[in-house]
């Protein structure tokens, strides 16, 4: 994979939000961006829908609020999903 993560997110949460992709930091959070939640949803979708995942609904172990939250719970789910083989291989 020739793109980080973080980047990967980044691009994302700028194509689905139509916010330029230069004003996204990994401090920022959703409602720093003034992401409606409408978008942020779209956002949760795509990363699944790329990563091959599934992300928490609401769980406190998991921040889905802010830019680094995100990237830290992808990392995480990559890396369980990499430690358990998927059933049938």
């Amino acid at each position: 994979m020739t793109q980080s993560v973080a980047d990967t997110i980044f691009d994302i949460i700028a194509k689905e939000s139509g916010i330029e992709r230069s004003k996204i930091s990994m401090d920022s959070t959703l409602k720093d961006l003034e992401i409606q939640s409408l978008d942020a949803v779209q956002i949760l979708f795509e990363l699944e829908d790329h990563f091959n995942i599934t992300m928490p609904d609401r769980d406190p172990d998991f921040d889905t609020e802010s830019v680094k939250g995100l990237v830290e719970t992808v990392q995480k789910l990559l890396a369980q999903q990499q430690a358990e083989p998927s059933a049938g291989e």
